[in-house]
C-alpha cells in the first residue's frame, strides 16, 4: 500500500510560525545587547567559576558593547510584534477549532511518555494518537503558555510604575525580573550600583527613568 502524505499544518499556521521565526532572532539579538549590561550567568561548580556567560571576546567580536539603549529599544518593539503574532495564532486555534487536536487531553501524560519511549525504541507499541500525539500536544501547548509567560513578565519589567498592579501580582519587581530570566532587563533598583559605560544612555526608554543602570 503506497504511503500518503497527510497535511497536518495549514498555511496560516505555517505564516504564523514563519513569522515567529525573525520576531524571535531579533528578539534574541537585541536581548544580547542588553545582556551585556548585567552578565550575571556562569557555569559553576562547587561555587567555582568554570565560564562566564560570554566572555569579552564575545561581545567585541559581535560589536555589542555600549549598546543598551539600542537593545531596549529593539527588544521592546518586537515584543509587541511577537504578542500580535502570538494572539493571531490562538485567534487561529479558537476560531477554526483547531484547539481541539492542540491542547492536551486527560491521559495525554502517560502516553506523552509512551510516546518517548516508543521514539527510543524502549517499547515497540505507539499509543493512539490523533492528528498530533500527546508529547506533541503537551509541547505546543507548553510554547503558548511561555510565550505568555513571556509577554506578561516583560511588560511587568518594561512599564513597572504604569502596570504596577501586574508588577505586585508577580511579586514585586524583583520577582518579575526573575521570572524574566533576568537577562532580559538589565537595569536594577539600587542607586548605588555601578553604571554601566553606555554611549546611548539619554535614548533610554522614558519608563526607565526612575531606575539606574547596573
Amino acid at each position: 500500500m503506497a504511503k500518503q502524505l497527510e497535511k497536518k499544518h495549514s498555511l496560516a499556521k505555517r505564516w504564523i510560525h514563519w513569522i515567529n521565526f525573525p520576531l524571535l532572532s531579533m528578539m534574541i539579538w537585541s536581548g544580547l545587547l542588553i545582556y551585556w549590561a548585567n552578565a550575571i550567568y556562569a557555569v559553576k561548580i562547587f561555587g567555582a567559576e568554570l565560564f562566564h556567560f560570554f566572555p569579552a571576546g564575545f561581545y567585541e567580536f559581535l560589536g555589542i558593547p555600549s549598546r543598551l539603549a539600542e537593545g531596549l529599544q529593539l527588544h521592546f518593539f518586537f515584543m509587541w510584534l511577537f504578542l500580535i503574532n502570538g494572539v493571531a495564532y490562538v485567534l487561529y486555534l479558537i476560531i477554526s477549532g483547531e484547539w481541539r487536536a492542540t491542547l492536551p487531553v486527560p491521559g495525554s501524560l502517560k502516553r506523552a511518555a509512551l510516546v518517548t519511549l516508543h521514539d527510543m525504541h524502549i517499547v515497540k507499541k505507539l499509543p493512539p494518537q490523533g492528528k498530533y500525539n500527546d508529547a506533541q500536544r503537551i509541547a505546543y501547548t507548553g510554547v503558548i503558555l511561555m510565550g505568555a509567560g513571556s509577554i506578561i513578565t516583560g511588560l511587568a519589567i518594561y512599564k513597572p510604575l504604569q502596570l504596577s498592579w501586574l508588577t505586585n501580582l508577580l511579586g514585586g519587581y524583583e520577582w518579575a525580573r526573575r521570572f524574566a530570566r533576568r537577562s532580559d532587563c538589565p537595569f536594577r533598583l539600587n542607586p548605588k550600583r555601578r553604571k554601566p559605560p553606555c554611549s546611548r544612555r539619554e535614548n533610554l526608554p522614558r519608563s526607565f527613568g526612575r531606575f539606574s543602570i547596573g
